[in-house]
């Protein structure tokens, strides 16, 4: 790599990190943190509650997230950047985790919800914005494959909030955003100069690309927005000799696997796309994979094959997802609308949570769930055959910068 682009690997480790950061601020929060904050507030009627939280939370992200991509694009223009939104957003985290540690009823803790959601992405949308404006093409692959660290940091976050049952609700959601601001500041001081990143221009490639790949990446999410909240009950449904308590144990302990797994192998998968400037084969060959990791789950029934087709399937989908980031920044169809237009690439992540548990609903049973993962199966494919059409947009000349 020639000197004049060094100083963007510190930009890279500071963006990797700061998204790992993020993903802290939210993930055990959601997956832990609100569960336990409902179930002491509302008691038998935790379950309808905690959806009404992760419903009207899912819409409050979407809408956040275009809002703060956009606002972050005029700051951007006027040569303010974009680092003073997730400054800011930092402080709302904060202020919104205090709110929801005050909050005495479910009604106020669903809009102390709602405002953490508009904090968490006032970080996020300015914040993948900075990949696209700041890192290099060349290292955009390298960069989305770092984006896999975040999971199993919170994972890790996770752990360690369950492991210290002693700490009182107010100190855990004070630890989660410590941790979080931590990660996410050297963000605020770390930048590539903006002479030396891609100029804005006008429209680059045609808006409807983009939409295209949009829905490749919501149609390989649809899988995992069903498996991340009934994967036990599928291991029910072909583990019937197993003591529930034991298959929790093993569950949990897949789970943490699906998490760890996808880094190394997104890491190579995005440095050898950024090698061979080429991520169309990758992006089509993780969607197959996990394509194949449903099928197995679905026509094998014993908890071995399962475990396995669930692995390649959650390896597959984190290395799709992490390097359809970088290739959907070349798909940006206005440089100066890029927080904007990633905001609504972001529906893709928030849509499938809404749309996964209703395909279960309407597909599986207690004991029976192949038809569900047949549909799913055919669903991530469509994804992967989706992207394939785009794969004649190239970046520009390296010379060109």
């Amino acid at each position: 790599m020639p000197r004049p682009f060094a100083p963007t690997y510190r930009l890279l480790a500071a963006f990797s990190l700061a998204h790992a950061g993020a993903v802290i601020g939210y993930l055990p929060f959601l997956s832990l943190l609100l569960p336990l904050k409902v179930d002491r507030l509302a008691g038998e009627a935790r379950i309808g509650w905690l959806t009404v939280a992760v419903v009207l939370g899912a819409a409050t992200a979407s809408g956040a997230n275009i809002l703060f991509g956009w606002l972050s694009d005029r700051s951007f223009a006027r040569g303010g950047g974009r680092r003073g939104w997730i400054a800011g957003g930092l402080v709302a985290l904060a202020l919104s985790f205090a709110a929801i540690a005050v909050a005495a009823s479910p009604a106020t803790l669903i809009v102390a919800v709602l405002a953490f959601q508009c904090a968490v992405n006032a970080v996020l949308a300015p914040m993948m914005a900075i990949m696209a404006d700041e890192i290099p093409d060349e290292q955009r692959g390298l960069a989305g494959g770092l984006l896999a660290i975040g999971p199993p940091a919170a994972g890790a976050v996770s752990a360690l909030l369950v492991a210290d049952t002693g700490r009182s609700e107010a100190a855990q959601l004070a630890l989660v955003a410590a941790l979080t601001i931590a990660a996410v500041a050297p963000l605020l001081l770390v930048r590539r100069p903006i002479a030396a990143a891609a100029p804005l221009a006008v429209a680059t490639a045609p808006a409807h690309r983009l939409w295209v790949a949009s829905v490749a990446r919501l149609l390989v999410q649809l899988a995992g927005g069903a498996l991340s909240l009934y994967l036990l009950y599928y291991f029910q449904s072909v583990s019937d000799r197993l003591a529930p308590r034991t298959l929790a144990a093993r569950v949990g302990t897949l789970l943490t696997l699906s998490y760890i797994l996808p880094l190394p192998v997104a890491v190579l998968a995005g440095r050898l796309s950024d090698q061979a400037d080429r991520r169309t084969p990758y992006l089509v060959g993780a969607a197959v994979v996990a394509t194949l990791g449903l099928l197995l789950m679905a026509t094998v029934p014993h908890p071995a094959a399962g475990a396995v087709g669930f692995l390649a399937y959650a390896v597959a989908a984190a290395v799709f997802l992490a390097l359809h980031q970088a290739f959907a920044v070349r798909l940006l169809p206005d440089p100066r609308h890029r927080g904007r237009d990633l905001g609504f690439i972001n529906l893709s992540n928030t849509v499938p949570s809404l749309l996964g548990p209703l395909l279960t609903w309407a597909l599986a049973t207690p004991g029976d769930f192949t038809l569900l993962l047949l549909v799913l199966a055919a669903l991530t494919l469509a994804g992967g055959v989706l992207i394939l059409p785009l794969r004649r947009v190239r970046a520009p000349a390296r010379g060109a910068r």
